[in-house]
């Protein structure tokens, strides 16, 4: 018998002896319950593939109609769209070769993810400042938006919001990169379906474009928006560029930069010029029928007060550049007379030689003060603006505790001034104060007190004890538009209060907002204007702006004029420069 056949015999013999018997086979084998259940491994790999397919093609269409307005979300047209961007994306993975299908992909997820986080910025934008968010200019307010959270929510609550952005980042950054590169391995291994799935979705999508096709209100579901935006953001990179040499033009064109000292605010000399901003007090906190009534009384009431006490009023309506934050920029553009409207025009202003309405009045003969109550570190920028003294939250004395953001209550700001700075036998001031109490998030607010009782402060202890908690009002979008609307009232009531008390014959306080409050409060859409009033026991001081055609009173009516907040600079200096035929050697000399 040859080698190969007995090797071929013993083989046979083998297998038949390892085969089971008749009696084995009749006998039931014990088999674990979960082999019976388990699907084969092939099955639950393709259960598992076709979910993480299914996961990325809705994470990469949901970033794609992703809207950058939170209001937009209600509508249901938003989810009803067909995004062009996403069958392009699968064509060129498509058409590209080899490796680069991955380049191609992850260049796709790391945009949309990118294009994903600045939309997320301009929802908290646009919710706060009723605006979007700046790629350019905004960036430097992030530091300003970390020290909010940390006054108002403490050291740790700050960096866990850090921290927090950080994995928000990370994870939308990763997850996009991964969506898109799945994307496009499923493309590549079925190409005819793919390629198939993308002329038919491109097909579609110009039929409903063309036709202009819209299912729910005015959207149309030919959507472009991720294209559209991302040409949007790179045109607003353009133009923060562009605005930098505009700037640099506009800030050297000043009608009063060579105006003798003896020609200007002779209308004000022996004076005491108040410029007063009252935080977050917009055109809303008058008309809104939600926030009016309170505010109105408040006003209504003091005009009558102001009245018996030998006041005399008028009042119009300023446009300012921010809305719901950024109160410095509104603070520059009074006092500058130059648009501010972005952290980039602030800071080239603040290092160039303009003069300011603070300036001016130094070179008027004007002790010239600044009284900011908001702020917790040096000012620098007080020497351009002119200021013999600077006071802030740090120098004032105040032994009381902080409300929310604001360091110190509005009412012992203006106590503290009356009994260290605005004593007897001054010289004529012009005094810039911003005042705080109606500062995001309303709550706690301080409560108005007699005047003789704010001492050095410590009185507001049990009073912020007794006050409402941010943590309360905020649950809520009704009761935080009532508490923002009390603060108004406390702050408008402090300061009608201080005129009637402390004011004199040579008493002008101009009053105003700074701008408008956050949309929470004022609703998307709401108008920038904010009041403004000039109030004085001396009619002449009212006289000489007249022809402005402003209110008489306290309130402004509906149809006041409305003039830009940078206009405001040049039409005062006008107003109470050297009237016709008046010289400088017959000015009053400054002094009481």
């Amino acid at each position: 018998m040859s080698v190969s056949l007995r090797d071929a015999l013993v083989s046979r013999f083998r297998r038949r002896a390892a085969a089971p018997t008749t009696q084995d086979q009749g006998a039931e084998t014990p088999r674990n319950e979960t082999e019976e259940t388990s699907p084969p491994p092939g099955r639950l790999r393709r259960v598992c593939g076709w979910a993480l397919t299914t996961g990325a093609l809705v994470l990469i269409f949901a970033a794609l109609i992703l809207p950058n307005v939170i209001s937009r979300f209600e509508r249901p047209g938003t989810y009803f769209r067909l995004p062009i961007e996403g069958f392009l994306a699968i064509g060129l993975v498509l058409l590209v070769p080899g490796r680069w299908k991955r380049i191609v992909a992850v260049v796709f997820g790391v945009g949309l993810g990118v294009l994903t986080l600045e939309k997320a910025l301009d929802m908290g934008f646009n919710k706060v400042l009723a605006r979007p968010f700046d790629p350019v200019l905004d960036w430097e307010l992030l530091d300003d938006a970390y020290s909010f959270v940390q006054d108002t929510s403490g050291q740790a609550g700050a960096i866990g919001a850090v921290a927090g952005i950080v994995v928000f980042v990370l994870v939308v950054l990763t997850l996009m990169t991964l969506a898109a590169l799945r994307i496009a391995k499923v493309a590549g291994q079925h190409r005819t379906t793919a390629a198939r799935t993308t002329l038919a979705g491109i097909s579609v999508w110009v039929v409903c474009l063309v036709l202009g096709v819209q299912i729910f209100e005015t959207i149309p579901v030919a959507a472009r928006s991720s294209v559209m935006y991302a040409w949007d953001r790179a045109r607003a990179v353009q133009a923060g560029l562009q605005d930098e040499e505009n700037f640099a033009r506009e800030v050297k064109i000043d009608a009063f930069a060579a105006t003798p000292p003896d020609q200007l605010l002779t209308g004000l000399r022996g004076k005491d010029v108040f410029v007063t901003f009252v935080e977050s007090y917009g055109r809303s906190a008058l008309e809104d029928p939600a926030l009016a009534p309170g505010t109105v009384k408040v006003l209504d009431e003091g005009a009558a007060d102001l009245a018996k006490a030998g006041y005399v009023a008028k009042s119009g309506w300023l446009t300012s550049p921010t809305a719901g934050g950024g109160s410095w920029l509104a603070h520059s553009t009074l006092l500058s007379g130059l648009w501010i409207n972005n952290q980039q025009r602030y800071r080239n202003l603040t290092a160039s030689d303009r003069l300011t309405l603070t300036s001016l009045s130094k070179r008027a003969g004007f002790d010239t003060i600044s009284v900011m109550p908001g702020a917790k570190r040096a000012f620098p920028e007080g020497g351009f603006y002119g200021y013999n003294r600077v006071y802030d939250s740090r120098n004032t004395g105040y032994a009381g505790p902080k409300f929310a953001w604001s360091p110190q209550p509005d009412q012992y700001t203006l106590s503290w001034f009356q009994k260290n700075v605005h004593r007897p036998a001054h010289a004529p001031m012009f005094v810039e104060m911003p005042l705080v109490s109606s500062h995001t998030p309303w709550a706690p607010i301080p409560s108005f007190i007699d005047w003789d009782d704010v001492g050095d402060g410590a009185v507001y202890a049990q009073i912020k004890k007794d006050a409402k908690r941010s943590g309360t009002v905020w649950k809520d979008p009704a009761k935080v538009k009532r508490e923002y609307s009390r603060s108004i009232q406390y702050t408008l009531t402090t300061v009608i209060s201080y005129l009637e008390k402390f004011g004199d014959d040579n008493t002008v306080m101009v009053v105003l907002g700074d701008h408008q409050p956050a949309p929470i409060v004022v609703g998307d859409g709401a108008s920038r204007d904010v009041p403004i009033t000039i109030v004085a026991k001396d009619k002449a001081v009212l006289d000489r702006v007249t022809g402005w055609n402003w209110t008489d009173g306290i309130k402004p009516a509906p149809t006041a004029p409305v003039w830009r907040m940078d206009q405001f600079r040049d039409k005062f200096l006008t107003a109470y420069g050297t009237a016709p035929g008046v010289t400088g050697s017959a000015l009053r000399a400054p002094g009481h």
